[in-house]
């Protein structure tokens, strides 16, 4: 058994593979079996009969499967082990062909299901290894850049493939490539996640962090509930007023822009600070969504999806730094299960809308993501001001404060 461990686990002294490996399996679970839904809706639309109505139904299966997944870790850490990875990982390619086999709404919301507890599930693993690892060089933006990559991904296999696959064989073609990419992700060293106690007077934090703790809970869940319902109607939108290859095309985008992003911000944080540069992007992603409400041209498109991809997974990490530094216990899990909830949300409030005017759908998004903004703009006033009064010379909160 340790022969067979020491095989597995072989590449893992070199922290750029364990990187590259976690940046495989995010692509597969995220970027292609999480949001390969999103550039199929339209052709689905126009040969399967799946409306847009129906479409915010199976993707909304899809975010609750994604919630349920994370709470299950959450809850059970110790299912985190390298047979439940595989296990989940032949749930999501199993979905994904499943799907081409039904034109049930509700079979395919609970394929959907499936497929989003078994992303949550990868995603978790793939992003713990890497926490471990980061001591010998494995690289968490190098990681979540797979996420992007993944999009990407999906988008030029739509823009290639479609002219000659059914909806059917490009499920199909999608659970191949999902299965491709996951290959890598299988030398990772999966192991369940051993609880750590919090230092003492670290579980709740002071009364300053934890109001500030409260809106930038909120404006996670805002964030939630905003950016996912551009994520899953933003290619029908252009499909709807172009062509299918023109919506994969401006998925193609979100996926590159969204390769990059976290780097870009990350460097942007280190000079105006994490908590302003978590406003920053919010603001540019409510931006560039109000210019796909105004305009339904491509050009209003183009905009959106590059400011969309590159904020939204930038928005995940710089609110996970700013949860880190109010030292309130739990902070990533419960506002995982914060976004998660938003996401489910999402997708159902704009039902009544997006059948016919998808500019209404984004109005709302632009909104309720503006909202966000000014909830984290006012959660990192509440710990500046604190910080300031309480620890003036901290040299860590001096860079805080100058922003």
């Amino acid at each position: 058994m340790s022969q067979v461990r020491d095989r597995v686990t072989a590449p893992l002294p070199r922290g750029r593979t364990v990187g590259v490996a976690a940046a495989a399996g995010l692509a597969a679970a995220m970027g292609v079996g999480r949001f390969v839904f999103t550039p199929l809706l339209p052709i689905m639309t126009a040969s399967a009969g799946i409306s847009a109505g129906d479409g915010a139904l199976i993707a909304t299966g899809n975010y609750a499967g994604y919630l349920v997944g994370a709470l299950l870790l959450a809850r059970r850490p110790r299912l985190g082990t390298r047979a439940a990875f595989l296990t989940w990982s032949l749930l999501l390619v199993a979905s994904e062909v499943a799907m081409a086999a039904t034109t049930e709404v509700w079979v395919q919301a609970g394929l959907r299901f499936t497929a989003g507890a078994a992303s949550a599930a990868i995603f978790i693993a793939c992003a713990a290894t890497v926490a471990r690892h980061r001591s010998v060089g494995a690289a968490p933006g190098v990681a979540f850049a797979g996420v992007g990559v993944g999009i990407a991904g999906s988008g030029i296999y739509t823009l290639l493939a479609a002219p000659h696959l059914s909806w059917q064989g490009l499920w199909i073609g999608s659970a191949i490539l999902t299965a491709v990419l996951l290959v890598p992700a299988l030398v990772l060293d999966i192991r369940p996640d051993t609880p750590r106690a919090d230092p003492p007077g670290t579980r709740t934090g002071n009364p300053a962090e934890r109001r500030a703790w409260k809106l930038l809970l909120g404006s996670y869940f805002a964030e939630g509930v905003g950016y996912i319902i551009v994520g899953t109607f933003l290619v029908a939108a252009v499909a709807g007023s172009g062509s299918s290859s023109a919506g994969a095309l401006v998925w193609t985008i979100v996926g590159l822009a969204a390769a990059v992003s976290t780097v870009v911000w990350h460097a942007v944080a280190r000079r105006i600070g994490t908590g302003p540069a978590l406003v920053a992007a919010l603001l540019v992603q409510a931006g560039g969504i109000a210019a796909a409400a105004i305009s339904s041209s491509f050009v209003a498109a183009l905009v959106a999806a590059v400011a969309f991809g590159a904020t939204f997974m930038a928005v995940v990490v710089l609110t996970l730094e700013c949860a880190r530094r109010l030292h309130i216990a739990q902070a990533a899990a419960v506002l995982t299960t914060a976004y998660a909830t938003g996401q489910v949300i999402g997708p159902l409030i704009v039902i009544p809308v997006v059948g016919s005017s998808f500019t209404t759908s984004f109005a709302i998004a632009a909104v309720i993501i503006t909202l966000a903004a000014a909830a984290a703009a006012a959660a990192t006033r509440r710990h500046v001001l604190e910080s300031t009064r309480t620890a003036p010379n901290n040299p860590e909160l001096r860079g805080v404060t100058a922003a």
